[in-house]
């Protein structure tokens, strides 16, 4: 019962403060280090990330990644999988892992109080310094990602991502895809070859939001990185994403009665200087839901699709822009003709003065619920950490976003964007759908 009280008022306590008091270091070994201090309740959220997502497999199987970090928590030297589950349950503790492309990790909440926050800690701290990846446990999950994986591949918007990734990106890492047949082919070694490549002590970037002091949450990131191996993984940078030469269109034949499209081509990074002009009016186009030009001429205007959207993807090197959208598949044709049409104004007009000061204050009065609570601090800032942005990022947010004008929203967009380079997969049933690749 404590814990459930605690958890309650811990989930909707309010940011105290307009700015954020971060602070950051790092530990002898090499782990980057971030706090920010919040003393109203007794409880800790952590997050630890390593630079191991599935674009870091080399030439491993695609899904070594995944499989890796869902299985830390399979058991150590001295405790099963059960026993892991019990401890966290003893505690009232919260271990969740994640992974991406770029990164992998895990977060932690706990309470504060010596005796529950010395157990999690202890817990984690172990998982991350000897994780045992049992072969049991390994086939059992390799089974059940097999099963999920046969059953997506049926969908239809499973097709057209993983169609729109390879034709973005090729042979570069961010075009990987797992498969049931490379799942299959995983072993034991290749987890334990990944986690001592990847998860080394140079490359650990550790968060901690809530109640703990500095000296507290420097013993913390001593006891939690110990046991990593030494150094920092290697390679450390991947390739850059190559732009696409021209565009090409794949239409892929399926029994759906919607109509799965999706267009786009190579977008930005982390940290890229056209981040907020890209960002600002990719909200006009595309990312603002009933309030984008997408939405007003796909949905509104002539009722072709119940959403259709637009976005930028950064990544630690370009990730994706993409616009997607389901409709009637008779209308594919007449939906994609709209979606070009539009995408092609914006780029010769770029937003009116208008649309830009709507943009700016949904987007900033919507800002602070995205910091309101801890838990979404730890996720916002996490993200700021693993890829290397100023600490005062955030409290910069707002700024940058109300910096931006009409004239910096077309200039990004037109060295950026090119829609004679756009990829585009349309995924849907019926005779004018063929398995084709054509180039636009």
């Amino acid at each position: 019962m404590r814990f459930l009280i605690a958890l309650c008022a811990f989930l909707f306590a309010p940011l105290a403060g307009a700015a954020l008091p971060v602070q950051h270091w790092q530990t002898a070994a090499g782990a980057r280090v971030y706090l920010v201090e919040n003393h109203d309740l007794p409880m800790l959220d952590v997050s630890i990330q390593f630079p191991a997502g599935s674009a870091w497999e080399g030439q491993r199987p695609a899904g070594t990644a995944a499989l890796t970090s869902r299985l830390f928590s399979a058991g150590t030297a001295g405790l099963s999988e059960q026993q892991v589950s019990d401890r966290l349950a003893d505690t009232g503790s919260q271990l969740a892992p994640s992974v991406d492309d770029d990164l992998a990790g895990f977060s932690l909440r706990t309470l504060s109080s010596a005796a529950e926050l010395d157990s999690s800690i202890g817990l984690l701290a172990t998982l991350l310094a000897a994780p045992q990846f049992p072969e049991a446990v390994l086939e059992r999950e390799k089974a059940r990602t097999i099963s999920g994986l046969k059953e997506a591949e049926t969908k239809p918007e499973t097709q057209a991502d993983r169609a729109f990734s390879k034709a973005v990106f090729g042979d570069h890492p961010y075009g990987r895809d797992a498969d049931p047949a490379s799942v299959a082919r995983i072993t034991r070694d290749d987890l334990t070859a990944f986690y001592a490549e990847r998860y080394r002590v140079g490359g650990a970037v550790l968060v901690m939001v809530g109640d703990i002091d500095r000296a507290g949450a420097e013993a913390l990131a001593e006891r939690l990185t110990a046991g990593l191996p030494a150094g920092a993984p290697q390679p450390d940078a991947l390739p850059p994403v190559k732009p696409l030469a021209a565009g090409a269109e794949t239409r892929v034949p399926h029994h759906a009665t919607q109509a799965h499209i999706v267009v786009g081509q190579t977008g930005m990074k982390r940290g890229d200087p056209d981040y907020f002009p890209l960002y600002v009016g990719n909200y006009v186009l595309g990312g603002g839901g009933f309030v984008s030009r997408l939405t007003d001429e796909v949905r509104q205007k002539r009722g072709l699709a119940y959403s259709v959207y637009s976005y930028f993807m950064p990544r630690l090197v370009d990730g994706p822009f993409q616009v997607g959208l389901q409709t009637k598949r008779e209308s594919a044709s007449e939906a994609l003709a709209v979606v070009r049409d539009t995408l092609a104004r914006f780029m010769a007009e770029g937003p009116s003065e208008d649309e830009l000061q709507a943009a700016k204050s949904n987007l900033i009065d919507g800002f602070p619920l995205r910091i309101e609570n801890n838990r979404k601090i730890l996720d916002y800032l996490a993200m700021v950490a693993f890829y290397k942005l100023p600490p005062s990022y955030i409290d910069d947010f707002t700024r940058e976003i109300d910096a931006v004008t009409v004239a910096q929203i077309r200039d990004a967009f037109k060295r950026r964007i090119d829609p004679a380079k756009m990829v585009t997969v349309v995924v849907a049933g019926g005779e004018d759908t063929p398995d084709a690749q054509a180039p636009r």
